[in-house]
């Protein structure tokens, strides 16, 4: 009889431990559930952002004779400042304990200009010689080279999937380069370097960030990685000297570049990717070239063909399937 009464108080007692784990279990996942929806929300902003700046881009530069330096110096400038102050606010601006660290500052300094110099350029550049569109697009090439650095760095063969997609991403930027002929090519050969250079400025960009943003963060490591690269470029290209041909329309196409597609987009999709995951923001990261292509056809009058469309597919698929 004691015995059925204790079996019986433990197996309540179990139930009971049941019941308050599945509610806890529950109120658990309903707070991520909201902030992963919150995170989604602002990956998908700042994706956007991207994708109608990279137009905005392509606006300014098929409107007036402008220098695609001085255009990357501005950006770089304006961004890497608004971010800096955005880091000072949070009181996240070591820039004494950067300075004193030589280490630390070799590494800024290179990858400010390995990575955010090179990559700013040879994009703004493509947008120029392309549009925005398949300029976007082609910086997704940056996932091949990413692979191939790391299959060289550990001298190891690629996986199977690596390799089918390396053959994706040439299928792709060929259909796009050629529009699938065999007789020509649809893109300019500038267009086409500087497309393929902006997929390796993107790639540097994220091998040579991981010291900087571990150690100092990535809204502190971003900015002052692009006010040390904006500084050097406006003294080369002397950014004070404006082009007399621009006005309020350019005036709006580069605040769009500089506030908009740059601080608020980064600062967006790190907030998004912090609340959401990467995974998640990695596919939704695919709405900047879907942005940006759509965009160019529609305002801007671009013109893709079939095998240029199927080209973007290719090389958005490998974007997913490495990922």
């Amino acid at each position: 009889m004691l015995k059925r009464n204790r079996d019986g108080k433990n197996q309540m007692n179990i139930k009971e431990s049941n019941h308050a784990t599945e509610k806890q279990a529950s109120n658990s996942t309903e707070v991520p559930s909201s902030s992963a929806r919150l995170g989604a929300l602002c990956c998908m902003i700042g994706a956007t952002s991207w994708g109608f700046s990279g137009t905005c881009g392509e606006a300014l530069f098929s409107s007036y004779p402008i220098d695609a330096a001085w255009v990357t110096a501005l950006r770089m400038l304006g961004a890497g400042t608004i971010l800096l102050l955005a880091a000072a606010a949070k009181g996240k601006l070591p820039v004494r304990a950067l300075v004193q660290d030589k280490k630390a500052m070799a590494q800024m300094v290179l990858f400010s200009f390995l990575g955010l110099v090179l990559s700013q350029y040879a994009y703004l550049n493509a947008i120029k010689w392309t549009n925005s569109g398949t300029a976007t697009v082609l910086q997704n090439l940056s996932i091949i080279f990413v692979a191939v650095f790391v299959c060289a760095a550990e001298r190891t063969l690629p996986t199977k999937r690596t390799f089918f997609c390396i053959c994706l991403a040439f299928f792709g930027v060929w259909l796009i380069a050629t529009g699938g002929r065999l007789d020509g090519m649809e893109l300019t050969a500038k267009g086409l370097f500087w497309g393929i250079m902006g997929g390796v400025g993107a790639a540097a960009y994220f091998l040579l960030s991981k010291n900087p943003v571990n150690q100092w963060g990535s809204i502190p490591a971003t900015g002052m990685g692009m006010f040390i690269g904006g500084v050097f470029l406006s003294g080369a290209v002397r950014i004070w000297e404006v082009p007399a041909e621009l006005d309020g329309h350019a005036a709006f196409y580069l605040g769009v570049l500089v506030i908009l597609g740059s601080a608020v987009a980064y600062t967006l999709f790190l907030k998004g990717v912090s609340l959401t995951g990467p995974v998640r923001a990695s596919v939704l990261a695919c709405l900047e070239p879907l942005t940006a292509a759509c965009l160019s056809a529609v305002w801007l009058n671009s013109v893709f063909t079939p095998a240029e469309l199927i080209g973007f597919v290719c090389i958005l698929a490998t974007v997913l399937i490495m990922k």
